[in-house]
C-alpha cells in the first residue's frame, strides 16, 4: 500500500475486533503518514467507527498493533490521547450549557486555560451564539461546536468520524481548511467518510474498508504538496 512521504503518523498493523462472536475489524493494516490525510470510506456498519475509537483508546483490539505518534495505543493510552483530536458521529454536547460553556468544560478536562475557547468559537462561526445554550442549535451548529472543541488544544492527530455530517457548504469548506492546516503543520488525520465527494481534492488518497478489511488505496497527492484550498472561515 502507498502512503505518503513522512514518518508514520499513525501505523496500524494486523489490527482485529471481536463484539462476541462477530468479528467487526480483520487484519486491518493501515499506515498514515506525518503531513497526510487519508479518508477511510465504507458503508454504515463496516468498521470505520471502531477503528478510530481504537486509534483514540476508547476500545481495545482484539488482535493487532497500532501506534500514534510512535506510541503505543495500549502501553501509551495516556501519552496518546494528548495527541489525539476525536471527533464523533454524534456530537456528545451538554445541551443545558451555553456554546462557550461546553468549551470550558472541554478545556477544563483537557488541562488548558480558556485562552483558546472564543478563538475557536470565532473560527467555526459560532462568535455570535457563544452565550446561547446548546439546546436551540441546530444540527449543523452542533457539528460546528463539536469541530470547535476538537481544535481547542490544535491536536496533531485527527481522528474524524463523518465530520461533513449536517454542515452547509460554508461548513464544509471550515472542515477542509482545518485538514489542510493539519496536513501543512506534519499532523494527519484518518477520515471515516460513506461519501467522498465533500472531502474530495482535499483528503492525499482513501482506502475502502468492506466487511472490516482493507482494499487498495486510491493515492493522490500528500497534503503538504497542496496549494492551500480554501480561506479560513471565521
Amino acid at each position: 500500500m502507498q502512503t505518503g512521504h513522512g514518518e508514520p503518523g499513525m501505523k496500524v498493523s494486523g489490527l482485529g475486533k471481536r463484539f462476541g462472536a462477530r468479528w467487526v475489524l480483520r487484519g486491518v493494516t493501515l499506515v498514515v503518514a506525518e503531513g497526510e490525510a487519508v479518508g477511510l470510506l465504507g458503508a454504515n456498519g463496516s468498521g470505520k467507527s471502531t477503528i478510530l475509537r481504537i486509534l483514540g483508546t476508547l476500545l481495545n483490539p482484539t488482535v493487532g498493533t497500532a501506534t500514534i505518534d510512535g506510541l503505543d495505543i495500549g502501553r501509551d493510552a495516556s501519552a496518546v490521547r494528548s495527541r489525539v483530536g476525536y471527533l464523533a458521529h454524534t456530537p456528545g454536547l451538554y445541551e443545558d450549557l451555553t456554546a462557550r460553556e461546553n468549551l470550558r468544560f472541554a478545556a477544563d478536562m483537557l488541562g488548558l486555560g480558556y485562552g483558546s475557547v472564543d478563538e475557536s468559537l470565532d473560527r467555526v462561526g459560532l462568535a455570535h451564539v457563544a452565550g446561547d445554550r446548546v439546546r436551540g442549535f441546530s444540527a449543523g451548529m452542533q457539528r460546528r461546536l463539536g469541530i470547535a472543541r476538537l481544535i481547542l488544544r490544535a491536536p496533531r492527530i485527527l481522528l474524524l468520524d463523518e465530520p461533513y455530517s449536517n454542515l452547509d457548504a460554508e461548513g464544509i469548506d471550515l472542515m477542509n481548511s482545518i485538514l489542510g492546516d493539519i496536513g501543512r503543520s506534519g499532523g494527519s488525520a484518518l477520515v471515516a467518510l460513506h461519501e467522498l465527494a465533500p472531502a474530495r481534492g482535499i483528503l492525499a488518497r482513501t482506502v475502502n474498508l468492506v466487511d472490516g478489511r482493507i482494499e487498495p488505496a486510491e493515492t493522490t497527492l500528500p497534503l503538504r504538496d497542496r496549494a492551500r484550498p480554501i480561506s479560513v472561515v471565521r
